[in-house]
């Protein structure tokens, strides 16, 4: 049963490893920061809609770089926003399928909270749908028992293979964080992208 839980230890700590080479943070004009998550090695981020409610937006890579970032597109609906930054070859994550989750999943959330770079909680799922508590949302969430504080806003919600199933966006109550499935995001991102 040790070796059990060491090895378990050893690929959870890889994984969180590797989904943080595409875990970037967002400043927006010294109010505030979350992360986001680079979606194409171009430079497209997704981050949540509340995180960049300034125009002075500037993104710290995962190499530690900072560079200015310019929004794309946001729904405040879906708490979504698309980033543009200059680069090439930037990391990307993997893409999950949120319509595939199931109650009692593992799955890792990160971000940034309280200014801790890089931090990994991790719980079950609860539910994908519309909350009970949030109905009045009437929009589909990944419930998850984790915590989400302050700053893990925006950041990657990864399933055990470290594919990305959702964006992270709040907390509806002392253990149940919520996140946008990643089949919403495409959605997004396919609309709100157009020209």
């Amino acid at each position: 049963m040790a070796n059990l839980i060491a090895q378990m230890n050893v690929e959870v700590a890889n994984l969180a490893q590797s989904v943080g080479q595409s875990l970037v943070q967002i400043q927006n004009g010294g109010h505030g920061s979350g992360a986001g998550t680079i979606w194409h090695s171009d430079g497209l981020i997704l981050t949540n809609a509340h995180v960049v409610s300034s125009c002075s937006l500037r993104v710290t890579l995962p190499d530690g770089k900072v560079v200015p970032a310019r929004l794309l597109a946001r729904s405040k609906g879906l708490d979504l926003a698309a980033l543009s930054v200059d680069g090439s070859d930037l990391p990307t994550i993997a893409l999950g399928d949120s319509k595939e989750l199931k109650p009692g999943q593992w799955v890792l959330a990160m971000g940034h909270p309280w200014g801790v770079t890089g931090a990994v909680t991790a719980g079950v799922v609860i539910d994908v749908g519309v909350p009970h508590e949030l109905s009045t949302l009437g929009r589909e969430l990944i419930q998850v028992d984790l915590p989400l504080r302050p700053g893990y806003s925006g950041g990657p919600l990864v399933d055990v293979q470290g594919r990305l199933v959702g964006i992270n966006t709040m907390m509806a109550g002392p253990e149940v964080g919520l996140a946008v499935p990643v089949h919403e995001v495409k959605r997004f991102l396919h609309s709100g992208l157009k020209t």
